[in-house]
């Protein structure tokens, strides 16, 4: 299927994130596969945008090449301003502790520290102190300040995923990158964290980039990017879930 031309965000819009010519291939020889196939998307800071497609399509290869978690084949990717190709291995950990923020499905919380600690962790590591402003207002927004000092095991799954979300906020990233964020929770409690998202966006202009199976999900984003065989082959904006199904059934027909 011919890719189609991906409209960049218009001239007013900044750029936060950029891929150019991208290709990922895993392997050689016969057990060489191509993931991403020469992907040429833009996002715009302070968007919201959902990536799917069905398995195999090259989604999590896209978000974690934007990320900087996987090394690129050929092509660029531009993050924040900076060429992730161009940064030698301690650098790009840097950028990413720095200029990037994650949310999984798994929560990814250390169990021997409190909420607070495990939110404030990136800052510790980065040898920073926090803004005691921002972070009661971050966490005063997530419904977290009763539940601060309780450790990862004390919380109920949604109240896993608001720290995550709040470690993920606290260093006022570039982009955060969110990777099946709903997956473990139950619909009340995904739906609430979505709310939280959507809101981050419209009210802080924090840019999110999210990894969905889910168009309920997606419906949320300003944006949905639909894979098939490592290339872009839908791009929808102020996407419903009638039309993620609709462009998912085509893909998959």
């Amino acid at each position: 299927m011919a890719q189609p031309v991906v409209p960049p965000p218009t001239a007013q819009q900044e750029l936060v994130a950029q891929t150019i010519d991208l290709r990922k291939v895993y392997g050689s020889g016969k057990t060489q596969v191509t993931a991403l196939d020469g992907v040429n998307v833009s996002f715009a800071r302070g968007s919201f945008t959902a990536i799917m497609g069905p398995s195999g399509s090259g989604k999590s290869t896209l978000m974690h090449c934007l990320a900087g978690l996987d090394k690129i084949t050929a092509g660029r990717v531009v993050l924040g301003g900076k060429e992730l190709n161009a940064l030698n291995d301690k650098q790009l950990t840097l950028f990413r502790r720095e200029r990037v923020g994650f949310v999984f499905q798994s929560f990814n919380l250390l169990p021997t520290l409190t909420a607070k600690q495990n939110i404030l962790l990136p800052l510790e590591l980065a040898g920073k102190k926090p803004d005691q402003a921002f972070f009661s207002q971050l966490v005063d927004s997530l419904g977290l300040t009763e539940r601060l000092n309780h450790r990862p095991s004390e919380l109920s799954g949604g109240q896993q995923q608001r720290v995550a979300v709040a470690r993920a906020m606290i260093t006022r990233p570039d982009v955060i990158f969110a990777d099946e964020p709903t997956g473990a929770l139950d619909s009340k409690t995904g739906t609430a964290l979505l709310d939280y998202l959507r809101r981050c966006v419209d009210e802080l202009g924090q840019s999110i980039i999210m990894v969905t199976h889910d168009a309920k999900a997606a419906a949320y984003a300003d944006r949905a990017l639909i894979l098939l065989d490592g290339q872009i082959v839908d791009d929808i904006a102020r996407p419903t879930a009638d039309d993620v199904n609709a462009a998912l059934s085509r893909v998959e027909a």
